[in-house]
């Protein structure tokens, strides 16, 4: 399976584009949760911060063939938010996270769930490594929520990124 080519019931997830970063703009706009993505500098304007979220991919993607990729609804196209697999440096190990954002617009619709469950299954069966982590700031309980439902337990409590998180993981076997 190609990884910028997947998809799951509802969803179609592809490699990020620079005409994506208008449109990523939106996951900016009253969003309540923005304080659990360890972003230092708020001074920058909405679409500087799109910008460098998407390039942020591209560089992941050179580096490690690996990084958030868009999603969007099957069946209207929609650009929904993002989910992939990240390469973290966490306690000196190489750990690779299932990851997801959405737009505040797509809450509370079993996405991230869907975006989630995907994104382990292509890494259970592609990507040799011990286990697959979730690193989520301690009172996201929404995301804490999608971990467990995605077969994640709590591993442990860690600092990342200037924030207080629980690691969830669940084992390669």
């Amino acid at each position: 399976m190609d990884y910028f080519n997947q998809e799951s019931d509802r969803l179609r997830f592809r490699k990020l584009t620079e005409k994506d970063i208008p449109s990523w703009v939106d996951f900016f706009v009253d969003n309540d949760r923005l304080r659990f993505l360890g972003i230092r500098d708020w001074s920058k304007s909405k679409e500087i911060l799109a910008e460098e979220w998407i390039r942020a991919q591209f560089k992941r993607y050179e580096e490690h063939g690996f990084g958030h990729l868009a999603v969007e609804i099957k069946e209207s196209g929609a650009y929904i938010g993002m989910g992939g697999i990240i390469p973290r440096e966490l306690n000196g190990k190489t750990e690779y996270e299932i990851s997801y954002s959405l737009k505040p617009a797509f809450w509370k619709k079993g996405y991230g769930t869907e975006m989630a469950q995907q994104m382990k299954r292509f890494a259970l069966k592609h990507i040799d490594a011990d286990r697959f982590i979730s690193i989520i700031e301690v009172e996201n309980v929404d995301s804490i929520h999608v971990a467990k439902k995605n077969g994640m337990s709590a591993l442990f409590n860690t600092e990342f990124l200037g924030m207080d998180v629980v690691v969830y993981g669940i084992e390669n076997k």
